[in-house]
């Protein structure tokens, strides 16, 4: 390492013989991250000696206030904490899994220092490299696209198909230090496969390392913005389907990023505080696969022309839907919906297993100040200055508007769509379907209700339950209809990774005036029981027995079902339980004993799948204290 102003050294007798020294070093706060050698030059009336003792490590220090990334709150939580957890699902029915960090295992402190080593940055210029590892912003930048190999010698691979036998299925991931070693081990090659929760766990992995305080956050109803025009768009036939998108915008069921603490001395004051990287790999900024640092603070602000990739950030939490009906190429209804992306944003709260509502960090109430002017940078994914205004329409704030073809607002007809409760793997689906006739008329009106599974990051599949009715309304009327999908008409074909997508079409037969109210869910999974001998708290080197069992709730059996644990710090193999046809209310049990090696928080990892295509309709996470 080149060396540094500000670094100071005090020798001192030894307190073992007359013939020993201690050294003090003190390293400037400023100082970079990196491996540093250590040598001893000794002058003395005998001559000239000189020692390389040997090398240390030197990370960012979070406890001091002149290092950029001091804070003063919760270091325990977002830098020591090896464990945490994980949100996914939708916003209406939020799931958490574990995530070991890992951070103290062996092997990865020095898999995240050779990320450093391999990465374009180093092995471009080492020395300017090695100088701007002092900066937070800088050293989150080049650790984010070192966790995606899109361009580079990246730690992972990431696959969205549902094919995965070249390698591991990113559900399968539970921790980072597999992860890390096995990349490490392999000469650098990408472990396949990931998801953006396995990114970003990863990412918080290294940058806790590194000491820059970090944790892993889900935004739910998240958009992917291609051409930063801030509208996502969704086309649905005039039956209701959910059709395949007509660009590559999208909007994700849940997204997961990183937010790492730092000051942000390049931006002036306000900007500091958490910052947004993501390492999943959507675009390119400034020619790589990264994104971030995003101030927080900028996208509440709407500040979008701040770099890093603050555009980009903001349309995934505030993005305006437009929802489509087509027949063919004709559009019949526009529908704008100013509330359904970002519908929330949560982490895991210190101290607790329990989510933490970030969403007002994120989006502040659109009023008159903040919808007159929000910059727009076409530059900023290569973190550019702003040279663009954008002024975003937010003319109201709730539910979706309804928008004719010809584009004059429409207030005549109004539909709305909830479900009576979130049901789990085995109940019926209830709906609540609201139709309005605000006109001072009578309507005959015709309604298409319809039910497609899809994957949180991916288009619908074929409906598998629809509904048609007709419908008269007197004017003024209101009516509420409620709907049931029988668990039979769905209970083959889902997984417990599948959401649900119900949408609903109305349509005037006599103005042929249409109106839209969609919502996507996903089912609470069947609980599997893990009961462990003395309870969750058990003793190092110690056995504990323990019982697990899963009982099918379903009202048809499932073929080929296999009950599969894994014992993270447990036990060593996979153990795993079959049957051939697990007739309704029948269990699937497996006993056994479990030994921990060292304290600290294990997992223990119960899945539940069945059919050839062994869909998991059932997993339990069950963390073990180990002391």
């Amino acid at each position: 390492m080149p060396s540094v102003p500000g670094w100071s050294a005090h020798c001192s007798p030894g307190d073992m013989s007359p013939m020993s020294a201690t050294i003090q070093l003190c390293s400037p706060a400023s100082a970079s991250v990196g491996l540093y050698g250590l040598a001893v030059h000794i002058e003395s009336p005998l001559g000239h000696q000189h020692y390389v003792v040997g090398g240390f490590v030197l990370l960012c220090n979070p406890w001091i206030k002149e290092d950029s990334v001091y804070m003063d709150l919760d270091l325990q939580e977002y830098v020591q904490s090896d464990y945490g957890l994980v949100y996914m699902g939708t916003h209406l029915n939020v799931s958490s899994r574990p995530w070991a960090f890992g951070q103290y295992e062996p092997q990865v402190l020095e898999a995240c220092l050779s990320m450093l080593q391999v990465s374009p940055q180093h092995l471009r210029d080492e020395q300017v490299d090695y100088l701007r590892r002092s900066d937070p912003v800088y050293l989150s930048r080049v650790v984010c696209a070192m966790v995606n190999c899109n361009d580079d010698r990246g730690v992972l691979q990431g696959k969205w198909d549902g094919r995965y036998l070249a390698g591991v299925a990113p559900t399968e991931w539970s921790g980072s230090a597999d992860i890390l070693t096995r990349w490490a081990q392999s000469n650098f090659r990408p472990v396949r496969y990931g998801q953006c929760w396995v990114f970003a766990c990863v990412l918080c992995t290294v940058m806790r390392v590194l000491g820059v305080p970090s944790r892993v956050v889900t935004v739910f109803n998240a958009a992917h913005d291609t051409d930063g025009n801030l509208v996502i768009e969704e086309a649905y036939s005039t039956r209701g389907e959910k059709c395949e998108r007509r660009s590559i915008d999208s909007i994700w069921n849940f997204h997961v990023w990183v937010e790492c603490w730092m000051g942000r001395p390049d931006l002036g004051s306000g900007f500091e505080g958490w910052q947004v990287v993501d390492p999943t790999p959507q675009e390119r900024s400034a020619g790589e696969f990264v994104c971030g640092p995003a101030p927080v603070s900028a996208v509440r602000r709407a500040a979008v022309g701040i770099p890093y990739d603050t555009a980009f950030v903001f349309a995934a939490v505030d993005a305006d839907v437009v929802r489509l009906i087509l027949h063919g190429d004709l559009v019949l209804g526009r529908f704008v919906d100013r509330a359904a992306v970002g519908r929330l944003v949560c982490t895991k709260r210190p101290g607790a297993d329990l989510p933490e509502d970030l969403t007002h960090q994120y989006k502040a109430a659109w009023g008159p100040a903040r919808s007159s002017s929000a910059t727009r940078d076409p530059g900023d994914m290569n973190g550019t200055s702003p040279t663009s205004t954008r002024a975003p329409s937010r003319e109201g704030q709730g539910g979706p508007q309804c928008i004719s073809a010809r584009g004059s607002r429409t207030v005549l007809l109004g539909v709305s769509l909830a479900l009576e409760k979130v049901p789990a793997l085995g109940e019926s689906i209830r709906l609540c379907v609201t139709v309005s006739n605000r006109s001072g008329r009578r309507r005959l009106l015709r309604g298409h209700l319809n039910a497609q599974l899809k994957q949180f990051n991916s288009d619908a599949c074929a409906p598998f339950w629809h509904l048609h009715r007709e419908l008269p309304l007197q004017a003024g009327e209101v009516v509420v209809l409620h709907d049931s999908i029988s668990s039979s008409d769905y209970e083959s074909l889902l997984s417990c990774t599948d959401i649900v997508n119900v949408t609903v079409v109305v349509k005037d037969t006599s103005t042929k005036e249409r109106v839209l109210a969609t919502e996507e869910f996903s089912l609470t999974s069947p609980h599997i029981s893990v009961q462990v001998q003395g309870g969750d708290r058990v003793q190092v080197k110690t056995k504990h027995a323990v019982h697990v069992s899963f009982t099918n709730p379903l009202t048809k059996p499932l073929s080929k079902a296999v009950l599969t644990l894994e014992g993270f710090g447990l036990f060593q193999d996979k153990l795993y339980t079959r049957a051939i046809l697990l007739q309704p209310h029948q269990s699937l049990k497996q006993d056994l004993s479990i030994m921990a090696a060292c304290p600290g928080t294990k997992l223990l990892v119960a899945t539940v799948s069945h059919g050839n295509s062994h869909a998991v309709i059932a997993r339990e996470f069950h963390r073990v204290l180990v002391t």
